[in-house]
Protein backbone atom coordinates (compact mmCIF):
# COMPACT_ATOMS: atom_id res chain seq x y z
CA UNK A 1 0.00 0.00 0.00
CA UNK A 2 1.20 3.45 -1.11
CA UNK A 3 2.04 5.97 1.97
CA UNK A 4 0.13 9.22 1.29
CA UNK A 5 2.13 12.08 -0.15
CA UNK A 6 2.70 14.51 2.37
CA UNK A 7 0.73 18.19 2.59
CA UNK A 8 3.26 20.48 0.27
CA UNK A 9 3.25 23.84 0.81
CA UNK A 10 4.66 26.37 -1.57
CA UNK A 11 6.89 29.15 0.10
CA UNK A 12 7.22 32.32 -2.21
CA UNK A 13 9.41 34.14 -0.54
CA UNK A 14 12.05 36.71 -1.85
CA UNK A 15 14.35 36.47 1.19
CA UNK A 16 16.08 33.03 1.71
CA UNK A 17 16.65 34.08 5.66
CA UNK A 18 12.86 34.11 5.45
CA UNK A 19 11.98 31.00 3.25
CA UNK A 20 14.93 29.14 5.00
CA UNK A 21 13.10 29.72 8.40
CA UNK A 22 9.37 28.87 7.28
CA UNK A 23 10.94 25.95 5.65
CA UNK A 24 12.58 24.72 8.60
CA UNK A 25 9.51 25.04 10.83
CA UNK A 26 7.57 23.29 8.40
CA UNK A 27 9.68 20.57 7.59
CA UNK A 28 9.98 19.56 11.06
CA UNK A 29 6.02 19.61 11.38
CA UNK A 30 5.91 16.96 8.27
CA UNK A 31 5.50 19.33 5.66
CA UNK A 32 6.67 19.06 2.33
CA UNK A 33 7.75 22.35 0.72
CA UNK A 34 8.67 23.92 -2.51
CA UNK A 35 10.41 27.38 -2.97
CA UNK A 36 9.97 30.13 -4.98
CA UNK A 37 11.94 33.43 -4.88
CA UNK A 38 9.39 35.23 -7.60
CA UNK A 39 6.07 36.07 -8.79
CA UNK A 40 6.67 34.53 -11.93
CA UNK A 41 8.42 31.12 -10.33
CA UNK A 42 5.47 30.80 -8.09
CA UNK A 43 3.16 30.83 -10.91
CA UNK A 44 5.24 28.01 -12.43
CA UNK A 45 5.62 26.01 -9.64
CA UNK A 46 2.09 26.26 -8.74
CA UNK A 47 1.14 24.72 -11.95
CA UNK A 48 3.66 21.68 -11.88
CA UNK A 49 3.83 20.79 -8.01
CA UNK A 50 -0.03 21.14 -7.78
CA UNK A 51 0.89 22.33 -3.63
CA UNK A 52 -1.96 22.18 -1.46
CA UNK A 53 -1.34 25.59 0.46
CA UNK A 54 1.10 28.51 -1.18
CA UNK A 55 2.42 31.12 1.51
CA UNK A 56 2.57 33.78 -0.69
CA UNK A 57 4.81 37.24 0.05
CA UNK A 58 3.40 40.52 -1.55
CA UNK A 59 6.00 42.07 -2.32
CA UNK A 60 7.73 40.02 -5.04
CA UNK A 61 10.27 40.75 -7.74
CA UNK A 62 8.44 40.35 -11.60
CA UNK A 63 4.68 39.92 -10.40
CA UNK A 64 3.85 41.44 -7.45
CA UNK A 65 2.03 39.19 -4.86
CA UNK A 66 -2.00 40.10 -5.41
CA UNK A 67 -1.37 39.66 -9.19
CA UNK A 68 -0.22 36.38 -8.68
CA UNK A 69 -3.11 35.33 -5.89
CA UNK A 70 -5.34 37.39 -8.90
CA UNK A 71 -3.65 34.72 -11.47
CA UNK A 72 -3.84 31.41 -9.13
CA UNK A 73 -7.66 32.08 -8.84
CA UNK A 74 -8.16 32.72 -12.66
CA UNK A 75 -5.94 29.57 -13.35
CA UNK A 76 -8.03 26.89 -11.46
CA UNK A 77 -10.80 28.57 -9.53
CA UNK A 78 -11.79 25.23 -8.42
CA UNK A 79 -8.67 23.64 -7.98
CA UNK A 80 -6.65 26.22 -7.09
CA UNK A 81 -4.16 25.77 -4.04
CA UNK A 82 -5.18 27.87 -0.42
CA UNK A 83 -3.14 30.81 0.02
CA UNK A 84 -1.78 31.98 3.40
CA UNK A 85 -0.73 35.47 2.35
CA UNK A 86 2.32 36.32 4.50
CA UNK A 87 3.91 39.92 4.24
CA UNK A 88 4.92 42.96 6.52
CA UNK A 89 2.55 44.76 4.47
CA UNK A 90 0.03 44.35 7.27
CA UNK A 91 -2.09 47.47 6.30
CA UNK A 92 -5.94 47.47 6.12
CA UNK A 93 -6.08 47.89 2.39
CA UNK A 94 -4.01 44.52 1.59
CA UNK A 95 -5.27 42.64 4.18
CA UNK A 96 -9.05 43.34 2.46
CA UNK A 97 -7.45 42.95 -1.58
CA UNK A 98 -6.04 39.75 0.16
CA UNK A 99 -9.39 38.40 1.00
CA UNK A 100 -11.63 39.65 -1.74
CA UNK A 101 -9.44 37.71 -4.09
CA UNK A 102 -9.76 34.49 -1.91
CA UNK A 103 -6.66 34.26 0.66
CA UNK A 104 -8.15 32.33 3.64
CA UNK A 105 -5.68 34.54 6.13
CA UNK A 106 -3.42 36.79 6.41
CA UNK A 107 -0.22 36.58 8.58
CA UNK A 108 1.95 39.56 9.37
CA UNK A 109 5.68 39.85 9.57
CA UNK A 110 7.45 39.26 11.94
CA UNK A 111 6.14 36.25 13.32
CA UNK A 112 6.83 32.93 15.62
CA UNK A 113 7.13 29.59 14.73
CA UNK A 114 4.26 28.89 16.33
CA UNK A 115 1.99 31.49 14.70
CA UNK A 116 3.29 30.28 11.45
CA UNK A 117 1.85 26.75 12.34
CA UNK A 118 -1.45 28.04 13.64
CA UNK A 119 -2.16 29.51 10.60
CA UNK A 120 -1.19 26.52 8.56
CA UNK A 121 -2.63 23.88 11.23
CA UNK A 122 -5.74 26.16 11.27
CA UNK A 123 -5.76 25.86 6.78
CA UNK A 124 -5.65 22.44 7.14
CA UNK A 125 -8.14 20.95 9.84
CA UNK A 126 -9.99 23.66 8.38
CA UNK A 127 -11.40 25.11 11.58
CA UNK A 128 -13.35 28.41 10.49
CA UNK A 129 -10.16 29.67 9.17
CA UNK A 130 -12.02 32.88 8.43
CA UNK A 131 -11.29 33.76 11.90
CA UNK A 132 -8.18 33.77 12.22
CA UNK A 133 -6.32 37.13 12.27
CA UNK A 134 -3.33 38.72 12.19
CA UNK A 135 -1.70 38.88 14.87
CA UNK A 136 -0.92 42.46 16.13
CA UNK A 137 1.02 44.02 19.19
CA UNK A 138 -2.33 44.73 21.23
CA UNK A 139 -2.57 40.58 21.57
CA UNK A 140 1.10 40.60 23.31
CA UNK A 141 1.31 43.60 25.14
CA UNK A 142 4.01 42.25 26.81
CA UNK A 143 6.16 42.19 24.04
CA UNK A 144 5.51 45.81 23.39
CA UNK A 145 8.89 47.91 24.37
CA UNK A 146 7.86 51.17 26.37
CA UNK A 147 11.22 53.31 26.84
CA UNK A 148 10.59 56.44 29.30
CA UNK A 149 12.63 59.58 29.69
CA UNK A 150 14.94 59.36 32.89
CA UNK A 151 16.92 61.52 35.17
CA UNK A 152 19.44 58.85 35.94
CA UNK A 153 22.33 60.36 34.65
CA UNK A 154 21.08 64.21 35.35
CA UNK A 155 19.27 66.44 33.26
CA UNK A 156 20.11 70.13 32.64
CA UNK A 157 17.53 72.84 31.89
CA UNK A 158 18.04 76.35 30.32
CA UNK A 159 15.97 78.93 31.98
CA UNK A 160 17.70 82.42 30.54
CA UNK A 161 20.27 82.41 27.19
CA UNK A 162 20.09 86.22 27.12
CA UNK A 163 23.12 88.45 28.02
CA UNK A 164 23.31 92.44 29.05
CA UNK A 165 19.71 92.74 29.33
CA UNK A 166 15.78 90.90 29.32
CA UNK A 167 13.83 91.04 26.12
CA UNK A 168 10.56 90.62 24.85
CA UNK A 169 8.84 90.74 21.70
CA UNK A 170 6.93 88.82 18.61
CA UNK A 171 11.13 88.29 17.27
CA UNK A 172 12.02 86.63 20.26
CA UNK A 173 9.79 84.27 20.93
CA UNK A 174 11.64 81.22 19.97
CA UNK A 175 14.97 81.76 21.92
CA UNK A 176 13.16 83.71 24.99
CA UNK A 177 14.51 86.60 26.62
CA UNK A 178 15.59 85.96 30.22
CA UNK A 179 18.77 86.57 31.06
CA UNK A 180 21.67 83.51 32.36
CA UNK A 181 20.03 81.32 34.21
CA UNK A 182 20.41 76.92 34.33
CA UNK A 183 19.53 74.13 36.56
CA UNK A 184 20.96 70.58 36.78
CA UNK A 185 19.29 67.75 38.54
CA UNK A 186 19.94 64.61 39.34
CA UNK A 187 17.99 62.49 42.07
CA UNK A 188 17.16 64.78 44.70
CA UNK A 189 19.78 67.17 44.38
CA UNK A 190 18.95 70.13 42.88
CA UNK A 191 22.38 72.50 41.41
CA UNK A 192 21.69 75.70 40.04
CA UNK A 193 23.69 78.16 38.24
CA UNK A 194 23.50 82.10 38.05
CA UNK A 195 20.32 84.00 39.20
CA UNK A 196 19.72 85.98 35.86
CA UNK A 197 15.80 87.11 35.38
CA UNK A 198 15.04 83.11 33.83
CA UNK A 199 15.48 82.09 37.85
CA UNK A 200 12.43 83.57 38.48
CA UNK A 201 10.41 81.17 36.35
CA UNK A 202 12.88 78.33 37.90
CA UNK A 203 11.74 79.36 41.11
CA UNK A 204 8.04 78.73 40.37
CA UNK A 205 8.48 75.16 38.71
CA UNK A 206 10.35 74.42 42.42
CA UNK A 207 7.24 75.24 44.36
CA UNK A 208 5.03 71.98 43.74
CA UNK A 209 7.62 69.92 45.67
CA UNK A 210 8.81 69.60 49.31
CA UNK A 211 11.14 72.76 50.20
CA UNK A 212 14.75 71.23 49.67
CA UNK A 213 18.42 72.31 49.89
CA UNK A 214 19.34 74.21 46.75
CA UNK A 215 23.26 74.91 45.34
CA UNK A 216 23.13 78.40 43.56
CA UNK A 217 26.17 78.74 41.81
CA UNK A 218 26.94 82.55 40.67
CA UNK A 219 29.74 82.78 37.37
CA UNK A 220 30.08 86.27 38.67
CA UNK A 221 27.98 89.13 39.93
CA UNK A 222 27.02 91.49 37.04
CA UNK A 223 23.73 92.66 36.73
CA UNK A 224 22.74 90.09 33.86
CA UNK A 225 23.80 87.22 36.13
CA UNK A 226 21.86 87.94 39.35
CA UNK A 227 18.94 90.15 38.58
CA UNK A 228 16.50 87.38 39.26
CA UNK A 229 17.42 86.81 42.81
CA UNK A 230 15.45 89.23 44.39
CA UNK A 231 11.99 87.30 42.34
CA UNK A 232 13.26 83.88 43.50
CA UNK A 233 10.07 82.37 44.86
CA UNK A 234 11.59 79.62 47.01
CA UNK A 235 13.93 82.57 49.19
CA UNK A 236 10.57 83.52 50.60
CA UNK A 237 9.49 80.22 51.77
CA UNK A 238 10.75 78.43 54.89
CA UNK A 239 12.43 75.13 54.89
CA UNK A 240 14.34 75.87 51.60
CA UNK A 241 17.92 76.19 52.46
CA UNK A 242 20.01 77.81 49.72
CA UNK A 243 23.27 78.02 49.46
CA UNK A 244 25.31 80.63 47.15
CA UNK A 245 28.37 80.27 45.70
CA UNK A 246 30.30 82.72 43.97
CA UNK A 247 34.80 83.70 42.97
CA UNK A 248 35.38 86.27 45.69
CA UNK A 249 35.41 89.81 44.53
CA UNK A 250 37.50 92.59 45.09
CA UNK A 251 35.08 95.36 46.49
CA UNK A 252 32.63 93.89 48.26
CA UNK A 253 31.59 90.31 49.98
CA UNK A 254 29.03 88.00 48.58
CA UNK A 255 26.27 88.56 51.36
CA UNK A 256 26.42 92.31 50.60
CA UNK A 257 25.94 92.57 46.73
CA UNK A 258 22.77 90.26 47.06
CA UNK A 259 21.44 92.36 49.72
CA UNK A 260 22.25 95.67 48.04
CA UNK A 261 20.08 94.86 45.53
CA UNK A 262 17.61 94.41 48.05
CA UNK A 263 17.94 97.70 49.64
CA UNK A 264 14.67 99.54 50.37
CA UNK A 265 16.06 102.45 47.93
CA UNK A 266 16.07 100.15 44.56
CA UNK A 267 13.48 97.08 45.81
CA UNK A 268 10.29 97.09 48.10
CA UNK A 269 11.72 94.02 50.00
CA UNK A 270 14.75 93.08 52.12
CA UNK A 271 16.47 90.37 52.25
CA UNK A 272 15.02 90.18 56.22
CA UNK A 273 11.73 89.46 54.37
CA UNK A 274 13.13 86.00 52.76
CA UNK A 275 12.28 83.50 55.03
CA UNK A 276 14.71 80.53 53.47
CA UNK A 277 17.94 80.04 55.57
CA UNK A 278 20.59 81.59 53.27
CA UNK A 279 23.85 80.66 53.33
CA UNK A 280 26.64 82.88 51.24
CA UNK A 281 30.26 80.95 50.11
CA UNK A 282 33.44 82.29 48.41
CA UNK A 283 34.63 79.47 46.18
CA UNK A 284 37.94 77.68 48.00
CA UNK A 285 39.63 75.18 46.24
CA UNK A 286 38.66 73.84 42.83
CA UNK A 287 35.51 71.66 43.58
CA UNK A 288 33.37 69.77 45.69
CA UNK A 289 30.80 67.27 45.62
CA UNK A 290 26.86 67.42 46.00
CA UNK A 291 25.58 64.10 46.68
CA UNK A 292 27.13 62.41 43.57
CA UNK A 293 27.82 65.05 41.75
CA UNK A 294 31.32 66.73 41.65
CA UNK A 295 31.27 70.89 40.40
CA UNK A 296 34.34 72.22 39.51
CA UNK A 297 35.55 75.66 38.32
CA UNK A 298 37.98 76.96 36.06
CA UNK A 299 38.38 81.16 35.63
CA UNK A 300 37.57 82.57 32.47
CA UNK A 301 38.34 86.12 30.88
CA UNK A 302 36.08 88.40 31.69
CA UNK A 303 35.76 91.97 33.44
CA UNK A 304 35.49 90.76 37.62
CA UNK A 305 36.12 87.50 39.05
CA UNK A 306 34.31 85.29 36.91
CA UNK A 307 34.40 80.99 36.40
CA UNK A 308 33.41 78.39 34.45
CA UNK A 309 31.69 75.68 35.97
CA UNK A 310 31.53 71.65 35.28
CA UNK A 311 29.71 69.17 36.61
CA UNK A 312 30.32 65.28 36.85
CA UNK A 313 27.66 62.58 37.47
CA UNK A 314 30.15 59.23 36.83
CA UNK A 315 31.39 59.05 33.27
CA UNK A 316 29.31 62.33 32.16
CA UNK A 317 29.99 65.99 31.99
CA UNK A 318 28.70 69.40 31.48
CA UNK A 319 30.80 72.69 31.03
CA UNK A 320 28.73 76.04 31.86
CA UNK A 321 30.62 79.19 30.62
CA UNK A 322 28.06 81.93 29.63
CA UNK A 323 30.82 84.84 29.70
CA UNK A 324 34.28 84.38 28.24
CA UNK A 325 36.61 86.32 25.51
CA UNK A 326 38.15 83.62 24.03
CA UNK A 327 41.10 84.50 22.05
CA UNK A 328 40.87 88.21 23.10
CA UNK A 329 41.24 90.23 19.70
CA UNK A 330 41.88 87.70 17.21
CA UNK A 331 40.37 89.01 13.95
CA UNK A 332 42.03 86.12 11.95
CA UNK A 333 40.41 82.57 10.76
CA UNK A 334 40.04 79.98 13.81
CA UNK A 335 41.89 77.13 10.96
CA UNK A 336 45.01 79.36 11.63
CA UNK A 337 45.05 78.63 15.55
CA UNK A 338 46.86 75.49 16.10
CA UNK A 339 48.08 73.59 19.04
CA UNK A 340 51.17 75.30 19.81
CA UNK A 341 49.30 78.51 18.89
CA UNK A 342 50.90 81.57 21.69
CA UNK A 343 47.25 82.67 21.64
CA UNK A 344 46.16 79.26 22.67
CA UNK A 345 48.99 79.42 26.27
CA UNK A 346 46.56 82.55 27.65
CA UNK A 347 44.09 79.68 28.04
CA UNK A 348 45.80 76.62 28.29
CA UNK A 349 44.07 75.87 31.71
CA UNK A 350 40.50 76.44 30.47
CA UNK A 351 40.82 74.22 27.77
CA UNK A 352 42.32 71.45 29.52
CA UNK A 353 39.20 72.13 32.35
CA UNK A 354 36.89 71.88 29.06
CA UNK A 355 38.53 68.98 27.41
CA UNK A 356 36.26 65.86 26.36
CA UNK A 357 33.07 67.40 28.23
CA UNK A 358 29.77 66.05 26.71
CA UNK A 359 28.31 69.08 26.82
CA UNK A 360 29.62 72.45 26.35
CA UNK A 361 27.42 75.82 27.52
CA UNK A 362 29.15 78.64 26.06
CA UNK A 363 29.18 81.80 24.57
CA UNK A 364 29.39 83.31 21.18
CA UNK A 365 28.05 86.62 21.70
CA UNK A 366 29.16 88.48 18.56
CA UNK A 367 29.37 88.50 15.02
CA UNK A 368 33.03 88.34 13.89
CA UNK A 369 32.22 91.92 12.45
CA UNK A 370 30.81 92.75 16.02
CA UNK A 371 33.55 92.10 18.11
CA UNK A 372 36.07 94.29 15.77
CA UNK A 373 33.71 97.18 17.81
CA UNK A 374 33.70 94.62 21.09
CA UNK A 375 37.13 94.17 21.85
CA UNK A 376 37.73 93.54 25.42
CA UNK A 377 34.37 93.65 26.72
CA UNK A 378 34.86 90.05 27.88
CA UNK A 379 32.79 88.21 25.15
CA UNK A 380 33.88 85.72 22.65
CA UNK A 381 33.17 86.30 18.53
CA UNK A 382 31.51 83.57 16.89
CA UNK A 383 34.86 82.39 15.16
CA UNK A 384 37.23 82.28 18.08
CA UNK A 385 34.54 80.25 19.84
CA UNK A 386 34.72 77.75 16.75
CA UNK A 387 38.21 77.23 17.69
CA UNK A 388 37.68 76.70 21.61
CA UNK A 389 35.09 74.11 20.69
CA UNK A 390 38.22 72.46 17.96
CA UNK A 391 40.55 72.29 20.58
CA UNK A 392 38.44 70.98 23.62
CA UNK A 393 36.64 68.42 21.50
CA UNK A 394 33.39 68.83 23.19
CA UNK A 395 30.78 66.09 21.84
CA UNK A 396 27.78 69.53 21.76
CA UNK A 397 27.66 72.50 21.94
CA UNK A 398 25.14 74.24 23.13
CA UNK A 399 25.47 78.54 22.22
CA UNK A 400 24.59 80.76 24.88
CA UNK A 401 24.48 84.75 26.05
CA UNK A 402 22.64 85.78 23.04
CA UNK A 403 22.98 89.71 22.52
CA UNK A 404 19.72 91.51 23.49
CA UNK A 405 19.58 92.85 19.41
CA UNK A 406 19.59 89.74 18.04
CA UNK A 407 16.07 88.56 17.09
CA UNK A 408 15.23 84.74 16.00
CA UNK A 409 16.39 85.07 12.19
CA UNK A 410 19.28 86.75 13.19
CA UNK A 411 20.00 83.60 15.66
CA UNK A 412 19.21 81.35 12.84
CA UNK A 413 21.22 82.59 10.42
CA UNK A 414 23.80 82.85 12.82
CA UNK A 415 23.79 78.80 13.73
CA UNK A 416 23.61 78.14 10.18
CA UNK A 417 26.98 79.92 9.73
CA UNK A 418 28.39 78.48 13.06
CA UNK A 419 27.20 74.97 11.67
CA UNK A 420 29.57 75.34 8.43
CA UNK A 421 32.47 77.13 10.23
CA UNK A 422 32.80 74.04 12.50
CA UNK A 423 32.73 71.36 9.87
CA UNK A 424 35.30 73.47 7.44
CA UNK A 425 37.40 72.97 10.62
CA UNK A 426 36.67 69.38 10.64
CA UNK A 427 35.35 69.46 13.78
CA UNK A 428 31.76 69.07 13.56
CA UNK A 429 30.02 68.52 16.73
CA UNK A 430 26.32 68.51 17.72
CA UNK A 431 25.78 72.01 18.04
CA UNK A 432 22.43 74.22 18.45
CA UNK A 433 21.42 77.59 20.21
CA UNK A 434 20.40 77.75 23.50
CA UNK A 435 17.03 78.64 24.24
CA UNK A 436 14.86 79.39 27.53
CA UNK A 437 12.92 75.67 28.23
CA UNK A 438 16.01 73.91 26.39
CA UNK A 439 15.66 70.48 27.97
CA UNK A 440 18.32 67.73 27.79
CA UNK A 441 19.66 64.80 29.54
CA UNK A 442 23.22 63.88 30.22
Amino acid sequence: MTAPRPRRILVAEESRTMADFMSRVLESAGFEIVLARDGEECLDQARSACPDLVILDLMMPKIHGLDVLKQLQADTPRSAPGVLVCSAKDFKTEVEQARELGAFSFLSKPFSPQELLAQVEGFFSAKDPGRVHPPSPHDHPERIFRPQLTADRGVYRLWGTRGSIPVSGPGFVRHGGNTSSMEVGFQKDRILFDAGSGIRDLGLSLLGGRPCHLHLFITHTHWDHIQGFPFFAPAFIPGYEITLYAPPNIDKDLESIFRGQLDRAYFPVQMEDMQAHLEFKHLQGNSLEIGDCRVSWEYTLHPSPTVGYKVELGERSLAYVPDNEFLKGYLGSPAEIGRDSQLLAIHARLIEFLTGVDVLIHEAQYTNDEYLKKIGWGHTSLSNACALIRHSGARKWIVTHHDPIHDDEFLQRKLNLTQQLLCDLGCPPEVEHGHDGLVGYL
